[in-house]
C-alpha cells in the first residue's frame, strides 16, 4: 500500500468555536471516497518545520486579531519559514479566517508570508466574518474536503 500524502491543518483554537472549525476542515478530508490522505491536525504552536516538510498540501487557520493573523500563526510562519523555503516551494495551500470585521488585514498579512514561501493558493481565502454562524462549520468541511481531493487527485 503506497504511503499517503499528508494534508497539514494548522490551525489557532482559542475558543470552542474555532476549534470547530479546524475540527471540520480535518473531517471534510476525511469524507467518504478520499483515500491515500494522510491528516495531521496541530496547533501552529505545536507545527513545526518537520511537519511543514512531511506535508503534501497544508490548511491554515487563524483569527482575526487587530486586523491581522493569531500570534500563534505568526510564530509558527516566523520558526518554520527559512527552514521550508527552498524545499517547499509550491505547496498547496489553502486559508480560513475567523474574522470579527472583514480579515482584509488578516488574509494580506498572510499571502504576504506564502508568497515570499512560493506557496501556491488552491482558492481565495475562506473568511468567517461577524457574528458566528454554524454555516461556518460547513464551508471549513467543505474547505478540507477540497484540499483532500485535489491533492488525493494530483490537481494540487
Amino acid at each position: 500500500m503506497p504511503t499517503p500524502r499528508t494534508l497539514l491543518i494548522v490551525g489557532h483554537v482559542p475558543s470552542g468555536n474555532t476549534a470547530r472549525l479546524r475540527a471540520a476542515a480535518a473531517e471534510g478530508a476525511k469524507a467518504d471516497g478520499i483515500e491515500g490522505i494522510g491528516i495531521v491536525e496541530k496547533s501552529p504552536f505545536d507545527a513545526g518545520p518537520e511537519d511543514v516538510m512531511a506535508a503534501a498540501g497544508i490548511i491554515l487557520g487563524t483569527t482575526e486579531n487587530l486586523g491581522y493573523m493569531s500570534g500563534a500563526l505568526k510564530d509558527f510562519f516566523d520558526r518554520t519559514y527559512y527552514p521550508v523555503l527552498e524545499e517547499k516551494q509550491g505547496l498547496p495551500y489553502a486559508l480560513y479566517v475567523r474574522a470579527g470585521h472583514d480579515g482584509t488585514g488578516t488574509c494580506r498579512a498572510v499571502e504576504t508570508i506564502t508568497t515570499g514561501l512560493r506557496w501556491n493558493a488552491v482558492q481565495e481565502p475562506l473568511v468567517c466574518r461577524g457574528e458566528w454562524q454554524e454555516e461556518f462549520v460547513d464551508r471549513c468541511r467543505e474547505l478540507g474536503t477540497l484540499m483532500a481531493a485535489g491533492l488525493e487527485s494530483g490537481i494540487f
